[in-house]
């Protein structure tokens, strides 16, 4: 690889750090007998395999110079930053070397807007369109779409990216405006819903010829930063309510805010990104898309910001004690899910079971339950755990706290679990 190349890559790929909205999950491109690569089910961007292993994800950037001046961006035009760009051939070159040397099994591949949105989009889809029409690449690519670019290109990008997004960035029209003068919801949503149309139109026509191109088969995703502007996560999770409604997004990534422009007066004075928060903003998406769960029974006019020191789930547990404990043989489907320690296959296995034995908190173990944290929301055989009832919910919440420091003073997994 030449030198030239290398000094590129140091570059645009650092710059690329900040973009979390990149996972292959959710499509399979089988590979060909010309062909090299194939992009598997499990997702690319430091994933793991079932097997254990670990998927790697080239993220690059095509350019880092931008025409726009976004106040919370590394690579904004007014930042005196080393800017360079790659040309089609080299980035396309870097792709398949890399892969070639077992380095990458995909790539995901964004960019500054350069000159204008169509000159910017028009390269990117020619580095795809080169890895798959002259090097028969079969694995995964991810192209973000640029706002603003002409619908044409924005079709043609979905004939050769597994996944296309396109960052919402802030999670509302007003404080984007503060923070991104040049760029509004209405140039943001427009792609968004190009892409929708084009992936339901794709299906249709699947449905009638099985030789029919298929258009973004992994879907699109979107990113919102979290912590740069003042909304609640009532805010934000109701905008990524309505993407994912309006436009059928296969994710929302949330980012905490990194603070890469300390000089620039309208962003926070904080010294790292809220980590914990960009957690449990997770925790939430997964209550509502998986767990049936209302947004107002997440977030409320009285709860307005997720707590912090509990899970969400938990925190809607303890704050409608009234409802528990769920008798386990007999409540609906609806009703398990929202016990904390149940999850989508354990409730499942619980509907399914009980219909041939009575079950006990021995089948809820065998079945995957947490009964450790299950057992004070729940009713079943010869369970004898004082409930939320007699504990109160003030009572569980300390418990629940001073499990989570015990297990960080044992030295406990330092990765946050999901629930």
């Amino acid at each position: 690889m030449r030198q030239e190349s290398l000094e590129k890559l140091k570059i645009l790929a650092g710059a690329a750090k900040y973009d979390v909205s990149c996972a292959s999950s959710g499509n399979k491109r089988p590979n060909t007998a010309r062909g090299i690569g194939n992009a598997t089910p499990w997702g690319i961007c430091h994933s793991w395999a079932e097997d254990g292993r670990c998927i790697s994800l080239l993220k690059i950037m095509l350019t880092n110079y931008c025409i726009y001046d976004c106040a919370y961006c590394i690579n904004r035009h007014s930042n005196d930053i080393p800017r360079t760009a790659f040309t089609v051939a080299e980035l396309v070159e870097l792709t398949i070397e890399f892969y070639r040397r077992n380095y990458i099994e995909g790539l995901f591949l964004s960019s500054g807007v350069a000159r204008n949105p169509d000159y910017t989009m028009e390269r990117m889809i020619r580095v795809a369109k080169e890895l798959r029409l002259t090097h028969h690449y079969n694995g995964y690519i991810h192209l973000k779409s640029i706002p603003g670019s002409n619908e044409a290109l924005i079709k043609e990008a979905g004939l050769y990216a597994d996944r296309l997004s396109v960052n919402i960035e802030i999670p509302t029209e007003e404080h984007l405006k503060m923070l991104a003068p040049e760029k509004s919801y209405g140039k943001i949503l427009q792609p968004m819903q190009l892409i929708k149309q084009g992936i339901l139109q794709s299906k249709e026509e699947r449905k009638a010829f099985h030789s029919a191109k298929t258009f973004a088969p992994a879907g699109q995703s979107t990113q919102m930063i979290i912590g740069a502007t003042p909304e609640t996560d009532r805010q934000i999770l109701t905008t990524a309510a309505t993407l994912y409604k309006n436009h059928n997004l296969k994710r929302v990534y949330y980012s905490g805010f990194i603070p890469v422009n300390a000089y620039d007066k309208r962003l926070p004075a904080i010294h790292e990104p809220p980590l914990l928060r960009e957690h449990r903003l997770y925790q939430a998406d997964w209550l509502f898309r998986f767990y049936q769960f209302s947004m107002d029974e997440i977030v409320n006019d009285t709860n307005p910001n997720l707590d912090l020191e509990i899970d969400p789930k938990l925190g809607y547990a303890l704050r409608n004690p009234h409802l528990f404990p769920v008798d386990i043989n007999k409540a609906d489907y609806a009703m398990i899910l929202r016990v904390p320690g149940i999850g989508p296959r354990s409730a499942r296995l619980i509907v399914t079971s009980r219909k041939y034995q009575r079950l006990t908190s021995e089948n809820l173990r065998k079945m995957g339950v947490v009964m450790k944290r299950a057992r004070y929301f729940i009713t079943c055989g010869e369970l004898t755990s004082n409930s939320i009832n007699e504990i109160k919910p003030e009572g569980l919440r300390r418990l629940f706290i001073e499990q989570v420091k015990s297990g960080q003073k044992a030295g406990g997994p330092k990765q946050l679990t999901l629930f």
